[in-house]
Parts: C-alpha cells; structure tokens; sequence
C-alpha cells in the first residue's frame, strides 16, 4: 500500500482509547512500505499523545518524513489562500502538496469532511481511505 499518513490515522493507531482504534490498527496491519508524512503532522500527532511514540512510529518503519516545506513555500501559500474559507491547518495544506507530489498514494485520514473538498492540482479528488462511515 503507498499512502500518505494523516495526524487523525495515527493517533487512533497509538491511542487504544480512540474509536478508530481498531480500523487504524487493521489498516497497518496492512502496510508494506512506510507511509510518508510531514513534520507537521508529526508534531500533531505528539500534541494528541506522546512524543515518545512518534518516535517509536519512525523506529519502526509505519511513517518516514517525505517533505520539506522549504522547498514547497509558494505552493502552500496559494492552497492556504485558495481554502481560507475552511481555514486549514498547516498540516492539511503540507497534506495536500503531497499529494500532488506522490500522485499514486491515497492519503489516510479521518477528515473526510475536509479532504473531500481540497483538491489537488486545483480540481483533482485526493484518493482517501477513512473510516467506515
């Protein structure tokens, strides 16, 4: 499976408590291959649990970083001004970038809400894997 990781799929992995939980833990079961991410979504996924375990996510080979939002400045300005009405977070717009560069993964998120409406290269759906509705 090739998938970008969003801060909501991993928490729910990490915390037991969560009632994604048992999707998040099933989807993993199924990675073959890292999923890549951002810092930003790291730093998110800290925030909501430990930091401790983001590392342990790294260690383990479920996440690599696969952004550098040095190089990608404009383009997330531009996605933060085109969805300003929805007011995304950093980590959404790094997200959505991703997706643009790594256009065979689907991303795996909670926010459907949210992703169903970004689009990437302005008027492409994101392939999404989320939770059961």
């Amino acid at each position: 499976m090739q998938a970008l990781a969003d801060t909501g799929f991993l928490v729910a992995f990490i915390n037991r408590g969560d009632k994604y939980h048992d999707w998040a833990v099933s989807l993993a079961e199924q990675v073959n291959a890292p999923l890549l991410t951002c810092e930003s979504v790291l730093s998110e996924t800290a925030f909501h649990t430990e930091t401790q375990y983001v590392f342990e996510l790294l260690r383990q080979g479920l996440v690599t970083l696969a952004f550098d939002c040095n190089d990608h400045l404009p383009q997330l300005e531009d996605l933060a001004t085109r969805y300003a009405d929805r007011r995304p977070d950093f980590a959404d717009l790094c997200l959505i970038r991703m997706s643009e560069l790594f256009p065979k993964h689907s991303l795996i998120t909670i926010d459907r809400e949210d992703f169903r409406v970004y689009r990437r290269n302005k008027r492409e759906v994101i392939p999404l894997i989320c939770p059961p509705e």
